[in-house]
């Protein structure tokens, strides 16, 4: 049975609504800038990166429904689980309009989920939390399909050097026992939610995951690494 899954609610729940059809597994536009030099034969296509896109339901309705719920479910934005995408979700956002008069009428219509261009592993939602005794290095391993951008949270005290496969990547100024999360995709820093910017100097460039395993180390007084999100997928 095909299914979705919004924020944890599991689209069998809603009364009445079928999953007709799921979108099909495709991967993410780059986007480019295209330039045409005079004299040179050819264009010169500078990489931008990944395009977000959309996905497209098809939705149907049977036996009893609630209009009204089946609108509150879709009126939503956050984490999307694809059944045919088992174990992975999807950040979405859904912007176009829904026909729920067709929906009633005919009992289809059509949800286009605007997603962000990477996939991510249901189980790294949860932050995997480390308590440091006498190790030196941690791992941190990518399981996906392109380079990843992980949350890291480190407890410590003092100046703390972070280093990912052997390359400096941040200093932290922490007061005592205190804790700053790097969020390297979001590129900022937070401790106890508010911006923590000025206590991290580096360049979150130097945060990210190729495929694989990678090695985290650090100098300094450091009690408790936590991590999120190692793994990321097109």
């Amino acid at each position: 049975m095909n299914k979705i899954t919004l924020n944890g609610v599991e689209s069998t729940s809603i009364t009445g609504l079928l999953i007709q059809s799921l979108p099909p597994i495709s991967k993410p536009k780059r986007r480019t800038q295209i330039e045409e030099i005079d004299g040179r034969d050819g264009d010169l296509v500078t990489v931008l990166g990944y395009a977000a896109y959309d996905k497209k339901v098809k939705i149907g309705l049977h036996g009893s429904f609630n209009i009204d719920t089946v609108i509150s479910f879709f009126d939503s934005s956050g984490d999307v689980v694809f059944s045919n995408e088992d174990g992975k979700f999807y950040r979405y956002a859904i912007y176009n309009a829904i026909d729920y008069d067709r929906l009633i009428r005919f009992r289809e219509a059509e949800v286009a989920f605007h997603v962000q261009p990477f996939k991510y592993a249901l189980s790294e939602q949860t932050p995997t939390v480390v308590s440091i005794v006498s190790q030196e290095s941690l791992t941190l391993t990518n399981n996906g399909n392109i380079f990843s951008k992980p949350i890291l949270s480190v407890t410590g005290s003092g100046t703390v050097l972070l280093f990912l496969n052997g390359n400096q990547a941040f200093t932290l100024s922490l007061g005592t026992d205190e804790t700053i999360t790097i969020d390297s995709e979001a590129m900022e820093a937070t401790n106890g939610g508010v911006l923590a910017n000025r206590s991290v100097t580096g360049d979150y460039e130097n945060i990210w995951l190729p495929v694989g395993a990678n090695t985290l180390t650090w100098t300094g007084t450091v009690t408790e690494i936590s991590y999120q999100y190692p793994s990321r997928w097109i």
